[in-house]
This record gives structure tokens, sequence and C-alpha cells, in this order.
């Protein structure tokens, strides 16, 4: 079946079975490579505050608990001495409430806070189609780290993306 085919297997007694992502509630584990270990662990132990579940030195890999262990894990895997050029992405879901103050911890901390495009921001941003509050940083080796929160607002695909400021200017 192709990725793309959206026909839903039958069951063994010939009923239609759930869509597997029906079945999906969540991300569960993330892994990315790292061009030094020690350096990615600093930013994700010691800035972010990720609690470290295990390390297998001998493996060069460490693993971080992202909320409780039944939440999410991120893995960062050491890569060898070849060119790295390799950047990735992924979100971590956080609070409104926290996210709003996220731009001023990031700064006290030394990382600069990016918006939706890269660019530099004071505030977080909201993408309105979704719509969400929405933050970028990017790690030692440059992934993109995004931190996300639903907002309970209806989504407005015309807004685009921009500042959280411009998004509560516009419901007032």
């Amino acid at each position: 079946m192709q990725a793309t085919d959206r026909r839903v297997p039958s069951s063994e007694n010939g009923q239609t079975a759930a869509p597997i992502a029906s079945q999906i509630t969540g991300l569960y584990e993330t892994h990315i490579p790292v061009a030094n270990l020690a350096r990615a662990k600093a930013f994700y132990q010691d800035v972010l505050g990720l609690t470290l579940a295990r390390e297998l030195p001998e493996r060069r890999v460490a693993f971080y608990w992202v909320g409780d262990p039944n939440s999410a894990m991120l893995g960062l895997w050491e890569t060898g001495s070849a060119p790295f050029g390799m950047r990735l992405h992924f979100a971590f879901r956080m609070p409104t409430q926290a996210l709003l103050r996220l731009c001023d911890q990031l700064t006290e901390v030394g990382v600069q806070p990016l918006g939706f495009t890269g660019e530099e921001v004071t505030e977080p941003i909201v993408i309105g189609w979704m719509p969400a509050l929405s933050l970028y940083c990017k790690d030692p080796d440059g992934h993109s780290v995004e931190f996300i929160s639903k907002l309970p607002d209806p989504p407005e695909p015309d807004f685009g993306h921009g500042p959280y400021s411009a998004w509560t200017a516009r419901q007032g």
C-alpha cells in the first residue's frame, strides 16, 4: 500500500479497522545527531533543564526525558569525524503561560529566541492557521528547536505568522 493510499485495512473478522493514525496519541521519541555530545548535553540538560534518562558513553549517546517518562524522550547521538551538515527540526509542547516567558528565559542563558523564519524576536509568534504560539532557537549543532502551544482561538489562516502582540491586538 502506498503512503498516499487512504484505504483502511480490514480486520481479521472482515470489519473495517480504525485508521492507524486514529490510534496514534503523540510522538514519544526523537533522536538527533550531534557533533559533540558533551556540548549538546550542556544545552539540553543545563540550559533547557531536561532530565537525563540514561547515558551510554561507549556508544556516545544520551537519552533525556521530555516531561515525565511516559510522555517523551530525546536521544542525542554523537557523530563520527566525518563532515557534519544535517540540520533537523523538532518541537517541544509547552503551556502557553510558560511559552510567553520563554524569550526572557532563553535570553538570560545566552540563547537567541527566533521567529518562524529564523529572525531574532523578543516575543513568541503565532501561526494563524493552527493557531499556535511558537518560539524557536538553535541548539549548539544548529538544529531548529521549537517550543509550541496550541491556542484555544479559532484558526485564522489569513493572519499568516506574526508576533503574539499582533495576534492579541487583532482580537481587542
